[in-house]
């Protein structure tokens, strides 16, 4: 068993190693949803990590994406699996520790990653490894079918935004986005989002920003003041008007959030699971 870089591995390899590894999973990806998934959280791969055996192939494997949080240079957890056969032998924590020098030589300074708050043999290995939690997150997600977005008559009218400018819209949120929520993951595949906007009289009063493909709605809110009006219904339903997908998800948002939890479950969208967010220092 070697450990090593995925700077020289196929595509076709790494895929194959992240099906067999998350053959039982709810969410299934195909090659080209994988590689949006990858691109859009950072992924590097000589700095990405996987256990191969004598035939070279991956067994066990840490994609690994790199960014920043808070201006603090960041790599982050893409995806860590291991094949069935392979399992209870300790190599997500070996590619974890062989990938540590390599990181801080190349100067990141944290490890950030989400973990399954119903996954207590996880969570146990990542605290022996030094992450401590830093914030709690929920996970939505509905058939389209099923979500209630209509909307009563509404004053606002939507309109697809060009771009979005930070310093106009942070005043509006709850809690700073998550990973692959944020605007720089947003800005490493723009041409797989939408941005939709509310205005009155000019102003921007709500937006929503969503990946038609997969029925994400990566971010969305309102101007505090202008809340409990119908603009986060609105945006819902103008969503769903370019959604090409057969669910609708809603992945990271804060459990502190009631104002989004209790948007979410009055539009007939399911809670799914409960992750940490965690941070290791390096």
């Amino acid at each position: 068993m070697e450990i090593k870089s995925l700077e020289k591995t196929e595509y076709e390899t790494i895929f194959r190693a992240f099906s067999q590894a998350f053959a039982d999973y709810e969410v299934q990806w195909n090659k080209a949803q994988l590689k949006t998934m990858l691109k859009r959280r950072g992924f590097v791969p000589e700095l990405s990590f996987a256990a191969f055996d004598d035939n070279d192939e991956i067994v066990a494997f840490t994609f690994n994406g790199i960014g920043h949080v808070n201006g603090i240079q960041t790599a982050y957890d893409t995806g860590t699996g291991t094949l069935k056969d392979y399992r209870g032998r300790g190599l997500a924590s070996g590619i974890f520790l062989t990938s540590l020098p390599h990181l801080k030589k190349n100067k990141i300074e944290q490890y950030l990653l989400e973990v399954m708050q119903h996954n207590p043999k996880a969570i146990s290995v990542y605290k022996k490894l030094g992450f401590e939690t830093t914030r709690e997150f929920n996970y939505f997600m509905q058939k389209s079918e099923n979500i209630d977005s209509r909307i009563k008559n509404s004053d606002y009218s939507v309109k697809q935004m060009e771009t979005v400018n930070l310093d106009s819209i942070s005043d509006f949120w709850d809690f700073y986005p998550s990973w692959q929520n944020n605007f720089e993951a947003i800005n490493r595949a723009p041409e797989d989002f939408i941005s939709l906007g509310v205005y009155t009289q000019k102003k921007l009063i709500g937006y929503s920003i969503f990946e038609p493909a997969s029925g994400d709605i990566t971010q969305i809110a309102v101007e505090k003041q202008n809340r409990r009006k119908g603009i986060a219904t609105l945006l819902l339903n103008e969503v769903m008007k370019y959604n090409k997908a057969d669910t609708v998800k809603f992945v990271n948002t804060a459990i502190s959030c009631n104002s989004i939890t209790e948007f979410l479950k009055a539009k007939n969208i399911e809670l799914k699971g409960k992750q940490f967010e965690m941070i290791k220092k390096l």
